[in-house]
């Protein structure tokens, strides 16, 4: 069993091996270019721990674990176009680099290329393979699609949140998952079980996101601190703040979404005093830990050995453990 450095080392070699046509090179240069911008890889390495996890070797699934990676740097170029962001990791976005018709061909050409590497796998597993990852990444879209409707609508619940974020970036966690499971040739239970686990580290990870971005420690945060509240996204605080506040608070906190013309600064430090006052970071809190112990109490079942699990955990408490 290898270590999580190992795998991501065999990460990290995968990917400076994965070839792309040279022609036309305006539409094959903006897929290397996008992956090599880096990020954490969270995704393909949880393809390989999944493995790993039931007893196959990290080789085997490789080929998943780039069609995963390849797949999520896909919606990072659609999403950019879609939020107009100049910006991806630092560097400039796909479509401000060339063009908009290019990072959406590109885009286009990089689900043929997941495709390819999910191709690639053991033919005994293609089938619960390919049904996995299309299951996946069509939930994606619909969640992406959700999010868009959302910024028009202003009687979003709570409840239609925690589906949205599910999709658009749990179901991608658990999808990995269950991706190593199958090529491990886990149990039914066992593979389900890991998605679950999965989805519902997702679902926490990102309501953590959401209280990251207004209680962070700017410094530590990697963003702009306050940019859900700038942009009145409709994260789990603002729902909870709007559901829970009362006459004057709840006038505060409407006026600060509809105003036109206001100051950055004044604004999030009004809108997180709302939040101050309504207790709202203990409550995003409560529904992220419950999130999680859903999570940890599926991996529990799962019938391998606690040594086996080791590593999977290590990550989760890593990813969970991130600093306000």
């Amino acid at each position: 069993m290898h270590t999580t450095e190992q795998l991501q080392q065999l990460l990290d070699t995968a990917i400076q091996n994965l070839k792309f046509p040279t022609h036309p090179q305006q539409l094959y240069d903006p897929i290397t270019y996008i992956i090599n911008l880096g990020g954490k890889r969270i995704r393909p390495l949880l393809v390989l721990m999944a493995t790993e996890l039931f007893g196959e070797d990290a080789g085997e699934s490789v080929h998943a674990a780039m069609a995963i990676e390849v797949f999520h740097n896909f919606t990072l170029v659609h999403d950019d176009i879609m939020d107009n962001a100049p910006l991806r990791r630092g560097k400039a976005t796909v479509h401000e680099k060339w063009s908009t018709n290019i990072a959406i061909l590109s885009g286009d050409v990089m689900m043929v290329e997941a495709n390819k590497n999910l191709a690639q796998v053991n033919p005994s597993f293609l089938k619960a393979v390919l049904d996995t990852f299309n299951a996946t990444a069509q939930g994606v879209c619909e969640g992406q699609q959700l999010d868009m409707e959302f910024e028009s609508r202003d009687d979003v619940s709570i409840e239609e949140y925690i589906n949205m974020i599910r999709l658009k970036t749990a179901v991608l966690l658990g999808g990995a998952l269950k991706l190593g499971a199958i090529i491990a040739n886990a149990t039914e239970a066992d593979a389900d079980l890991i998605y679950k686990f999965g989805v519902n580290i997702g679902i926490a990870f990102q309501l953590q996101d959401d209280i990251l971005d207004v209680y962070a420690d700017p410094e530590k945060f990697g963003k702009q601190v306050g940019g859900d509240i700038i942009a009145n996204k409709k994260t789990f605080l603002l729902l909870k703040a709007l559901e829970v506040a009362k006459n004057g608070q709840k006038e505060q906190l409407i006026n600060w979404i509809e105003s036109k013309s206001f100051d950055s600064s004044e604004k999030v430090n009004g809108v997180r005093s709302i939040y101050d006052n309504l207790n709202i970071k203990a409550l995003a809190q409560d529904a992220m830990y419950s999130f999680r112990d859903q999570a940890l109490k599926e991996f529990a079942q799962i019938s391998v050995s606690e040594e086996r699990k080791a590593d999977l955990l290590t990550l989760t408490t890593q990813l969970m453990g991130r600093e306000y």
